[in-house]
């Protein structure tokens, strides 16, 4: 059953707000019973990119979305000997988040760079979880680790233009270019299939969050991060069948053919290709995901 007759729309759910070392951490909590759920939004986006799927999911549980420090509505605070916009740094704040506000184990349920933040704070802080989701996981393409593998022209231009972005001029003009509503569309256009899904609500919930003076920074800052964990790194340490693995079969980001290498590890109980979908299904085709994340949630209990 997928009818959310019963409960608020999104519009209706007011965004709440946890202080987490000093900075304000927005999110939102639909229903009241059932099992917690926790979803966690890709790069660029916001807790506004599972609209489609809280409602539905919250039928039967507690279901949280989160903005990551730096993205949405939290705080931007300017990259430091503090604050450090990385994978290790995420995964802290989402298993506090976790102890501090769920106040209990979660299903945690991530897309895109969500993934690799949900893996990684299980990896560090197993007694978080009661299984994890996993939506076209970012492959990180462009790690240290990766460019051996690119072609030249990647090997050398992703190096250089990571350089050139860390010049604060040049980084936030360039962010400038692209935080614009007729490019954000047209690069949605590239990862959604369906076309008619990118709307002018999923533009201004991308965009908002665009406009604040911490925005450039965090860009920048993620744009030149390298480093840190590949998300094989951390399938390999996760426990055996844990991990439910979805991917868009025509993601154009995150190549469907290595996201199926991904679905070999111990840790994947189950791999399920969504036939003709971009990178993001949970918004793009959420009457493909919806169904399936409830199943599976349900054998989980």
């Amino acid at each position: 059953m997928t009818t959310t007759s019963a409960l608020p729309t999104w519009s209706d759910i007011p965004t709440q707000t946890w202080t987490w070392n000093h900075f304000d951490i927005a999110y939102k909590v639909y229903g009241d019973k059932g099992p917690a759920v926790l979803l966690i939004h890709g790069f660029g986006a916001s807790l506004g990119h599972w609209r489609k799927n809280l409602p539905v999911l919250a039928q039967t549980c507690r279901v949280y979305a989160i903005d990551l420090l730096g993205f949405g509505t939290s705080a931007k605070p300017a990259p430091s000997a503090e604050v450090s916009y990385t994978f290790e740094t995420w995964g802290q704040q989402v298993a506090e988040f976790c102890r501090a506000v769920i106040g209990e184990p979660a299903f945690l349920v991530g897309n895109s760079i969500g993934c690799i933040v949900a893996m990684q704070a299980v990896v560090d802080h197993p007694e978080i979880s009661r299984g994890l989701a996993l939506i076209n996981c970012s492959l990180r393409l462009l790690h240290d680790r990766r460019r051996a593998t690119q072609p030249w022209i990647k090997r050398m231009g992703a190096p250089l233009l990571q350089r050139v972005l860390k010049v604060k001029a040049i980084g936030r003009a360039f962010f400038q270019q692209i935080a614009r509503p007729e490019t954000v569309r047209k690069i949605l256009k590239q990862a959604y299939i369906r076309a008619e899904a990118v709307d002018d609500e999923l533009i201004d919930i991308l965009m908002t969050p665009a406009r604040d003076p911490g925005a450039p920074d965090v860009f920048i800052a993620f744009t030149g991060y390298s480093q840190g964990p590949l998300p094989e790194d951390l399938l390999a340490q996760l426990a055996e069948r844990s991990v439910l693995m979805l991917w868009g079969t025509r993601d154009p980001w995150e190549p469907f053919h290595l996201g199926q290498k991904l679905g070999e590890f111990a840790s994947v109980e189950r791999f399920v290709p969504l036939e003709d979908v971009g990178h993001c299904p949970q918004d793009e085709a959420p009457e493909l995901v919806n169904p399936i994340l409830q199943a599976w949630i349900v054998g989980k209990l």
